[in-house]
C-alpha cells in the first residue's frame, strides 16, 4: 500500500481524489449559499470564503507577530520577564548594526531611484529603447545570493604577490597599484555592499519611473516648451511633478526591501568586518546563540521601522486615488 502511495499512478489517482474532494465541498457551499436569502446570504458568503483567508492571516502573520512582540520581553529561553533590556542591549551594544542599516536605507533608496530615472529620462524614446531597459531590468532575474555570489567575485581580494582573480583588483593591479581590500576595511565594505542592491533595485525604479514619463501628457510639454523652457525646466517643473506618486512608490517599495536586506551581507562577508545589519544579528542571536530575546527584539525594531514607510505609502496611494476620483 505504501509502495503504491508514492508511485507515480498512486500519486495521480491522490491528487484526482483531492481534486473531486474540493469540487464537491464547493458545490455544498454553493447549494448552501443558494438556499439562503437577503443580507443573511452576505454575510454566509462572506464568512465561509473570507473565513479561511482570515484565519490563515491569523495564524501565520498575526499571531507569530504578537508572539515575538512578547518573546522581546522575555529572557534568552523565554523564562523569565526582563522588560526592555532585551531593547537596552540593542541600543547600547547593536548600533554598528542598526547604524549601517540606517545607512542602507538612506543610500539603496536614493541611488536606485536616481539612477533609474536618470536613464529612464535618458533612453525614452530613443533606437534602442527596449534592449536598454532590458539590461538595467535583468539583475531584477536574479536571486539576492546569486547577486552576491557574482559580486563576491567582482570584489575578491587576495595578497600583493598573488594572482587576483577579483575582477577589480585584477584591473587595478594592471595599472602597477596595489590590490583594494573591498569586502574586509570598513566603512567602505559597507558601501560596496551597498552598490550590489542599487545594481539590483535600479531595474525596479526604472519600469515604474519609465511608463510614469510615458503618461505625462504632451500637450503639458509641448505648452512648456513654446513658453521657452529649457531641458533642465522641463525636468525639474513637468516631469518630477508629474511622476511624483511613481517616485513615492519606487521609493517606499525599496525601502520596505533594503530593512529586510539579509542575503547579500551573509553571501558576501558573512556579516563580518562591521557589515552586519540588524536582519544579520537577528538570525545570529535568534539561531546562532540561542537567544530568542534579543533575537525577537531585533525582529520587532525591524517591524517598526517598516510600519511608518508602509502607512505612508497607503496615504499616499489613497491621495492619488482622490485625485484621480
Amino acid at each position: 500500500m505504501g509502495f503504491f502511495l508514492y508511485s507515480k499512478n498512486g500519486q495521480l489517482i491522490l491528487a484526482v481524489l483531492a481534486f473531486l474532494a474540493v469540487l464537491a465541498i464547493l458545490l455544498l457551499i454553493a447549494t448552501v449559499v443558494d438556499r439562503v436569502r437577503g443580507r443573511k446570504q452576505t454575510y454566509l458568503m462572506a464568512a465561509i470564503f473570507g473565513g479561511p483567508a482570515l484565519l490563515l492571516l491569523v495564524v501565520g502573520l498575526i499571531y507569530p507577530a504578537i508572539r515575538t512582540m512578547w518573546m522581546s520581553l522575555m529572557d534568552k529561553r523565554s523564562d523569565e520577564f526582563v522588560g526592555l533590556d532585551n531593547y537596552a542591549y540593542l541600543f547600547n551594544d547593536g548600533l554598528q548594526a542598526l547604524g549601517n542599516s540606517l545607512l542602507w536605507v538612506v543610500l539603496v533608496p536614493l541611488g536606485s531611484t536616481v539612477i533609474g530615472l536618470v536613464y529612464s529620462v535618458l533612453i525614452d524614446k530613443s533606437r534602442f529603447e527596449k534592449v536598454a531597459k532590458s539590461l538595467l531590468f535583468l539583475p531584477m532575474a536574479i536571486s539576492f545570493v546569486g547577486a552576491g555570489i557574482i559580486w563576491k567575485f567582482v570584489y575578491e581580494y587576495r595578497g600583493a604577490a598573488q594572482e587576483q582573480i577579483g575582477l577589480l583588483n585584477a584591473v587595478i593591479t594592471q595599472f602597477g597599484a596595489e590590490p583594494v581590500r573591498f569586502l574586509q576595511d570598513s566603512p567602505w565594505n559597507t558601501v560596496f555592499l551597498i552598490v550590489v542592491m542599487v545594481w539590483i533595485q535600479a531595474g525596479f525604479a526604472m519600469v515604474v519611473l519609465s511608463a510614469a514619463i510615458k503618461a505625462v501628457p504632451t500637450d503639458i510639454v509641448e505648452a512648456a516648451k513654446l513658453d521657452g523652457a529649457g531641458a533642465w525646466q522641463l525636468f525639474f517643473r513637468i516631469t518630477i511633478p508629474s511622476i511624483r506618486p511613481s517616485l513615492v512608490v519606487v521609493l517606499t517599495t525599496i525601502c520596505i526591501a533594503t530593512l529586510k536586506v539579509f542575503d547579500i551581507t551573509q553571501t558576501m562577508t558573512g556579516a563580518e568586518f562591521k557589515t552586519q545589519v540588524l536582519a544579520n544579528e537577528m538570525y545570529d542571536w535568534s539561531f546562532t546563540y540561542g537567544d530568542n530575546g534579543i533575537g525577537s527584539a531585533m525582529a520587532v525594531v525591524i517591524f517598526l521601522l517598516v510600519v511608518p514607510v508602509v502607512i505612508y505609502n497607503v496615504r499616499q496611494m489613497n491621495k492619488n486615488k482622490a485625485v484621480r476620483g
